[in-house]
């Protein structure tokens, strides 16, 4: 899994990791257009436009389709998910709670909903991997205006702040919410896409191909 802060660079990672090996890997993109467009309705324009009423409704949504790719059986090698249930449920609705955008009530249903997926034995959120792309909130910010998705326009520093610090207790720190059993590789993302991250990312990805292989034979992939 790839997990990180909006505008973090999920997607250029992904993109330059896609192209070291297209027969050992499938990548699983985050469901942004998905949650841009439910029969019509943009769920993710809704949170953002007033996050006390739709953030329940757009958190369930996004439970639904993480769930789903998840459990989406993979035809390849290794399976990659641009983020996942787990920071959904650690970062962005933890977030929404602290912030008193989700009441008790929503909060306890999501939560709820959360531990029954993750506990159930016909659906499996293990990961072998997480790849934290650990950015600072002021780069974050930056890219996010610069990449003008309309939804996002108005996304303050300080919500990026708040997320960076739940990815750094979740992945970093790990002194907030269950244990992790997955390996972590933190990269430190700060610099221009196009350029200083390049030859790190190729780095990177050369070397989670090379793990993935070494996993799998030993019969853990």
């Amino acid at each position: 899994m790839v997990e990180g802060n909006i505008g973090s660079g999920k997607t250029t990672f992904l993109e330059k990791f896609q192209a070291l090996s297209t027969e050992e890997v499938k990548i699983y993109s985050e469901p942004v257009e998905q949650w841009r467009n439910v029969q019509g309705h943009n769920l993710l324009d809704l949170m953002y436009s007033d996050p006390t009423r739709y953030s329940l409704l757009f958190q369930t949504y996004v439970q639904l389709t993480m769930a789903k790719q998840h459990s989406t059986p993979c035809d390849k090698p290794v399976k990659i998910m641009e983020r996942s249930l787990l920071s959904a449920r650690y970062c962005f609705v933890e977030n929404l709670y602290e912030e008193g955008k989700l009441s008790d009530a929503e909060y306890a249903v999501l939560s709820e909903w959360f531990n029954f997926l993750i506990t159930s034995p016909a659906f499996d959120f293990s990961a072998d991997l997480i790849v934290y792309l650990r950015t600072s909130p002021s780069v974050a910010h930056r890219r996010i205006l610069s990449r003008s998705r309309h939804e996002e326009s108005a996304v303050p520093l300080s919500y990026l702040e708040r997320l960076h610090q739940l990815h750094d207790d979740w992945l970093l720190h790990r002194t907030k919410f269950q244990p992790l059993k997955a390996q972590v590789i933190v990269i430190d993302a700060n610099a221009e896409l196009e350029e200083g991250l390049n030859e790190d990312y190729a780095r990177h990805g050369r070397e989670i191909l090379k793990e993935a292989e070494e996993r799998r034979t030993r019969g853990k992939v």
